[in-house]
């Protein structure tokens, strides 16, 4: 399994990114992709969810109205739209993938991992 993450770069406060995680080597209609967060010196955090159907979403109640998560099974890609960026949604942010369609928010649930990518929100 391989997960490759791309997508972060340095932003404003207000802008927008989209980060994009391709997946392979899975079975991608069994499988929940997530994006969780970590800032420096804090816990990885949960940030967004959708089963690969698109049918199961979930977002952290920091994010809600802001990140939008995506699935595109045709390009095995899972997106995360972010708009409205602010300071502390600056971390290193991380796809996973999760082998079940229950879409759970703690780290430990995912046994795959892509490798990060640098966001940075500058005020």
């Amino acid at each position: 399994v391989q997960l490759q993450a791309s997508g972060g770069g340095l932003v404003q406060a207000g802008g927008s990114l989209r980060l994009s995680c391709v997946a392979s080597g899975i079975t991608f209609s069994r499988y929940t992709m997530s994006w969780f967060r970590q800032a420096p010196g804090q816990e990885r955090e949960f940030v967004a969810a959708i089963t690969w159907s698109g049918d199961t979403l979930r977002y952290a109640d920091s994010v809600k109205g802001r990140f939008s998560i995506s699935s595109d099974s045709a390009k095995n890609t899972v997106a995360l739209q972010m708009n409205s960026l602010q300071p502390e949604d600056t971390a290193v942010y991380y796809c996973a993938a999760r082998n079940s369609l229950v879409a759970r928010t703690t780290p430990q649930s995912y046994a795959y991992w892509g490798q990060g990518t640098q966001v940075t929100v500058s005020s």
